[in-house]
């Protein structure tokens, strides 16, 4: 897939949205943003819950505009935090608007972000901050994200999911902050929506000097020159462009079909890796009755690609969790 940056000329527009707002009734909201998306031609994923929405939607610029339009007209949405890239083909295979207890999951029920979250710091400020010996840097993402790329330096909580990242810092934080005098915080994740749970989380639990990226990770690679730039490696993103680069290029990593982990060159020269069967990530991890299931499938995925149809078994990409 041919991705480019936000300022290229391109078939399909990209846009990462969210906002932490109060809707008393998410599921009267679904029907309609649903027939908003699909009256536009767009695709994607959005997510509603009592806490706001969250999603990422493709199509082409106008139809993007017209959801975006729609969202915005919703209670507190006017200033609904919206990341734009481009596509050469549209990264999702279908739109799905769903109901959810959360648009992010951490499952920490006292988290409001809207009350309390941590001091935003742009992209062109970021890396003084993340340079200071006295700030701990900390990626809020999950593992199989961090070793696709993170900024240098920053520690990894090796997280399966976000609900897992407030026992990681209650088991480490004696270690990581120390008992005297607490040092910065500063922390990141893709898009920034996760940052803004996590920062509130650590502003209750006590860290007063609690920092993150607006905007994330996204904006950082659109807007800090690869030559400035304190990132290493490719960004993850939940759709079939798979990770990013500086500028919003396209990656060199694609997707394992068996566990949706992204994959990298090195990935794919392991004996270990099979096309839509395993990779380095799952090999162990799954049984050989389940690598074959997993091998019929790719096979039969195969065979609906050739006739121009897409088989109604594929896999989708994860959502932001």
């Amino acid at each position: 897939m041919s991705v480019t940056g936000p300022g290229a000329e391109a078939a399909i527009t990209v846009a990462a949205l969210y906002r932490f707002t109060r809707f008393d009734d998410p599921a009267a909201l679904r029907g309609r943003l649903e027939q908003a998306c699909r009256a536009a031609g767009i695709r994607g994923t959005l997510l509603l819950a009592r806490e706001g929405i969250n999603g990422t939607i493709a199509g082409r610029r106008a139809g993007i505009d017209a959801v975006l339009a729609a969202i915005r007209a919703l209670p507190d949405c006017a200033a609904l935090d919206v990341k734009f890239s481009t596509a050469t083909d549209m990264p999702f295979h279908r739109l799905k608007v769903r109901l959810k207890r959360e648009i992010v999951t951490m499952g920490e029920p006292d988290i409001d972000p809207r009350r309390t979250v941590g001091t935003y710091v742009e992209p062109q400020d970021w890396n003084a901050l993340i340079a200071d010996p006295d700030t701990i840097v900390i990626d809020a993402r999950n593992a199989y994200e961090v070793a696709a790329g993170t900024f240098a330096g920053a520690i990894d909580p090796q997280t399966a999911t976000f609900r897992d990242f407030p026992a990681w810092f209650r088991a480490t934080r004696e270690r990581l902050l120390g008992t005297d005098r607490q040092p910065r915080v500063a922390m990141f994740c893709t898009g920034g929506i996760r940052c803004e749970k996590s920062t509130a989380f650590l502003k209750q639990e006590g860290v007063d000097q609690v920092y993150h990226l607006r905007g994330g990770i996204l904006r950082y690679l659109e807007e800090v020159p690869a030559a400035d730039s304190l990132w290493q490696g490719e960004c993850f993103v939940f759709d079939e462009r798979v990770t990013v680069g500086h500028g919003l290029v396209p990656g060199t990593h694609s997707l394992c079909r068996a566990c949706r982990r992204p994959v990298s060159e090195a990935d794919r020269a392991s004996p270990q890796y099979e096309p839509g069967v395993s990779c380095p990530a799952c090999r162990d991890e799954r049984s050989p009755a389940q690598r074959a299931a997993a091998r019929e499938r790719f096979r039969q995925e195969q065979l609906a690609a050739a006739r121009g149809q897409r088989h109604v078994g594929a896999v989708p990409v994860p959502g932001d969790d």
